[in-house]
């Protein structure tokens, strides 16, 4: 009989497991759709052009998209904590440049951390924003990996120095940072490490750029 039929489906699809575990399946489907739309919008952040010249803009907005566009580079070997200030106003920047700064920096620390040899465990990257003055904000990207060796943190910033080894890294991707924040925002970008306990890139910016120098590219 169909009532008879009924409880046999019933009794074959366990009914009381898939109830338990349904909801569970939903909430899963609408976590994995919300992240689908978190890094489709931050790709769409961090792909906008952009007019050439400084705009105000959003900070705090720009280093969460631009982490989300970079986890696939750190979700293996380290943990990003984000400490934004939320009164941090907007600031005149060309947001694509430096949005690919912060990129290039953050992927640097993660290679750093997973080519760490004697590391105990997952890395720590803390990216922080924050007022300097009222005329002053900075962007600081800080890691827990081996550091920089004090013998080669002058030569950090040098167009074709690298310590990746061959085939991984250009030797271009500090060096561009460093055009891009000093003659496109009027700013300094600057390295504090300590060998064997990590290193900070601070992004010092003008709160008011007069520069609009053309776009140098996408930092490799």
């Amino acid at each position: 009989t169909p009532s008879e039929a009924s409880r046999k489906a019933i009794d074959e699809a366990d009914l009381e497991y898939l109830m338990e575990e349904i909801p569970g399946a939903l909430d899963q489907g609408k976590a994995g759709s919300g992240k689908i739309r978190e890094i489709v919008l931050a790709l769409k952040d961090f792909s906008h052009p952009g007019s050439g010249t400084p705009e105000p803009s959003d900070i705090n907005r720009l280093v969460e998209s631009t982490v989300t566009v970079a986890r696939n580079e750190y979700k293996y070997v380290a943990d990003v904590t984000l400490e934004l200030d939320p009164d941090l106003g907007p600031v005149s920047c060309m947001p694509s440049a430096l949005g690919q700064v912060v990129l290039n920096i953050v992927v640097n620390a993660a290679h750093a951390i997973a080519e760490q040899s004697d590391r105990d465990g997952r890395g720590k990257i803390t990216v922080r924003t924050q007022s300097l003055d009222e005329d002053q904000v900075e962007i600081s990207i800080s890691d827990n990996g081996p550091g920089v060796p004090e013998k080669i943190q002058s030569k950090i910033f040098d167009p074709f120095f690298t310590t990746k080894e061959v085939g991984r890294g250009t030797g271009q991707g500090l060096a561009i940072s460093r055009r891009v924040v000093t003659e496109q925002h009027a700013g300094r970008l600057l390295l504090e490490s300590e060998p064997g306990e990590g290193a900070t890139f601070r992004i010092v910016l003008p709160l008011k750029s007069s520069h609009s120098s053309d776009a140098l590219g996408a930092v490799a």
